[in-house]
């Protein structure tokens, strides 16, 4: 596929992304059933061949950044004809079928046949074709439904959110974000907040700290793990003295890259435009692994999200990371990380209240 191909096919799917979104704020009058499945499992109707060769390698690939191999999403395959009603109330579809169209298309949709559900139907006039589509834009099919899950994590937050965490993270940091009911808020000063829960065998934490910005260099990989490890280093200890956390480069070192929150608040500069978020409106996020050193053999992911407080002149970060020895931990990360994705900075909070 050449480069113009591959961009107007990108261009198609942040099209019909954008529609979608408009189409979800509308009210659904249909009285539908409750999606069925487990979180971060699809069902994907397709042909044997389109199923092995080009979805599964990449829907079911090993998520970057975990002590154990565990899949971006765990997949139930089934042909059109095997796809019935009972299938067809499944969280999340995935469907790819042929039809008389000169180009593959791509359409995205919500709550088809049950509520909450995220449906994505591929047409393709041929499997050559649609192979040659999907080596461009099949991650970006996946993290579409990674989004889906996401939010749907997040619209859960709103509903009982620990209004002490709330608190600190507005007065100490001054920004905002849905910190669940469970967490408790364990330190608080001028430039961190720290609220964990460690209820049942699995523990969560989330680490919130700010700096004062200076230059785009700072906006690095490299500087930013150095700042993590700093914070961290001083900041989380476990049993045994003179231990602290740091960052593991070895196993799966820590990967970055660029988010754009503000354009999903709707943020727009001073001068009224909405584009220029490249400048000094950066968002990255830092997927990794952490461990003890001097201590425990403990260790686990972590996710943060690096904004810059235009308003303040702070880089602030909001990171989520987990320790479940012996367990799986991708379930727990994601719902975990869908925190971050509700943080809000000055500029956001006087947008959202208007």
């Amino acid at each position: 596929m050449n480069q113009t191909k591959g961009l107007l096919y990108m261009t198609s799917i942040v099209v019909m992304t954008m529609l979608v979104f408009l189409a979800g704020c509308t009210s659904n009058s249909r009285t539908l059933p409750s999606a069925t499945g487990s979180i971060y499992e699809v069902v994907v109707v397709a042909d044997d061949n389109i199923y092995k060769d080009y979805i599964q390698p990449v829907m079911a690939a090993d998520m970057p950044c975990l002590p154990q191999m565990e899949s971006y999403f765990h997949l139930s395959h089934v042909t059109a004809g095997q796809f019935d009603d009972f299938l067809k109330s499944a969280r999340n579809v995935l469907i790819v079928e042929t039809s008389s169209d000169t180009t593959v298309k791509a359409l995205y949709s919500r709550n088809r046949w049950s509520q909450p559900q995220a449906v994505c139907r591929i047409t393709s006039p041929s499997q050559e074709a649609f192979g040659e589509w999907w080596q461009t834009c099949g991650e970006q099919i996946r993290d579409w439904f990674v989004g889906e899950e996401m939010a749907r994590a997040a619209r859960f937050l709103r509903g009982s959110t620990n209004k002490d965490a709330r608190e600190a993270l507005r007065n100490r940091l001054d920004c905002d974000m849905l910190i669940p009911e469970d967490y408790m808020l364990i330190k608080d000063t001028t430039d961190l907040v720290w609220c964990c829960n460690s209820k049942g065998s699995l523990r969560r934490d989330i680490i919130v700290y700010r700096y004062p910005y200076t230059d785009a260099s700072q906006f690095t990989l490299s500087a930013l793990c150095a700042k993590r490890d700093e914070v961290m280093g001083r900041t989380v200890s476990a049993s045994v003295a003179g231990s602290y956390m740091g960052t593991e480069y070895n196993v799966f070192p820590p990967q970055m890259r660029s988010i754009r929150p503000l354009a999903a608040h709707g943020y727009k500069a001073q001068d009224g435009s909405s584009a220029d978020y490249d400048g000094w409106f950066y968002g990255y996020e830092i997927r990794g692994l952490w461990r003890i050193f001097n201590g425990e053999a403990m260790g686990g992911p972590y996710v943060s999200h690096t904004r810059l407080d235009p308003v303040n002149g702070q880089i602030v970060t909001a990171e989520v990371f987990i320790y479940a020895a012996g367990q799986k931990k991708r379930n727990a990360l994601r719902q975990a990380e869908s925190i971050l994705y509700t943080l809000q900075l000055p500029h956001e909070r006087e947008k959202s209240s208007e």
